[in-house]
C-alpha cells in the first residue's frame, strides 16, 4: 500500500516533475496535472488524499480550483498551496478559502515532504474518529483496513479493498471501469477492462460465500458499477 494518493496541479514542468519524483520515492502515489482544468478532471474522476496546487494555472486558476473543490466535496481533503505569491493577504485569502497550508516558492523539498506528512496525519486522525462505513450489513473500516459482512471478516487484497472503498465513498454514484482503474491502480491510461472485471468478480465471490442470497455491487450495463442500496 502507498502512503497516500496525491494530485499535483502545477504548470511548470520542472517543478511538477521534481515534486512527483520526490513524492514517489517517498512512497506516495502521484497524479500530475499541468493546468487547472486538467486537475479538475482528475479530481472529479478519482479519489485523492491530498492536493498540491499552484495558483497561476492555465485554464482555471488555483483559486478557482480550490473554491470549486471546497464547495463540492463531502469529505475534507487537505489542500496545500505552492505559489510564488508571497504576501500575507495571499496566504490569508487562500487559507480562508479552504486551503490547509501554504508554501511559497522557492521551497525546500524536505519542508514540503514534512508538510504533506503532517496534513495526511491530521486527515487520518480525523478519519479515525468517524464511524466505519456501513451499508446492508457490510462494514468497511479505513482505519483498520478491514471489511466485515454480518460480523464475519472478509479478507480482501489491497486492490479489492481499494475498489470496495471507492464504491463505498459514494454509494449512489456509478463508477466506470476507467474511474476504478485510474483511482485504484493510479494509472492515467486505461489498459485492460478485464482486470477490473476479475477483481470485481473476486469481491463478489468473497461476499457471496457469507451472504449468497444478497447482492452488494450492482452492474450498470454499458457504464460501470455502484453499491446496491
Amino acid at each position: 500500500m502507498t502512503l497516500g494518493k496525491i494530485l499535483i496541479a502545477e504548470d511548470d514542468n520542472d517543478i511538477n516533475h521534481l515534486i512527483s519524483d520526490v513524492l514517489t520515492r517517498a512512497g506516495y502515489m502521484v497524479t500530475q496535472a499541468f493546468s487547472g482544468t486538467e486537475a479538475k478532471l482528475y479530481w472529479n474522476s478519482e479519489a485523492f488524499d491530498l492536493l498540491l496546487c499552484d495558483l497561476m494555472l492555465p485554464g482555471m486558476t488555483g483559486e478557482e480550483l480550490v473554491a470549486e473543490i471546497v464547495e463540492a466535496r463531502d469529505a475534507i481533503t487537505p489542500i496545500i498551496i505552492i505559489s510564488a505569491k508571497n504576501t500575507v493577504m495571499d496566504k490569508v485569502d487562500l487559507l480562508k478559502l479552504g486551503a490547509s497550508d501554504y508554501i511559497t516558492k522557492p521551497f525546500d523539498i524536505e519542508e514540503l515532504l514534512a508538510r504533506v506528512e503532517v496534513q495526511l496525519r491530521k486527515k487520518r486522525v480525523e478519519s479515525g474518529v468517524k464511524e466505519d462505513l456501513v451499508l446492508n450489513g457490510l462494514r468497511l473500516s479505513k482505519e483498520r483496513y478491514s471489511v466485515q459482512l454480518d460480523g464475519t471478516d472478509i479478507h480482501l487484497t489491497a486492490r479489492e479493498f481499494g475498489i470496495l472503498q471507492l464504491l463505498f465513498s459514494n454509494p449512489g454514484k456509478v463508477f466506470t471501469k476507467e474511474n476504478i482503474f485510474a483511482s485504484v491502480w493510479g494509472a492515467t491510461e486505461f489498459i485492460d477492462e478485464n482486470t477490473v472485471n476479475v477483481h470485481m468478480s473476486n469481491i463478489r465471490g468473497k461476499l457471496g460465500k457469507v451472504a449468497p442470497d444478497r447482492e452488494f455491487i450492482e452492474t450498470i450495463w454499458g457504464i460501470g458499477f455502484k453499491m446496491k442500496s
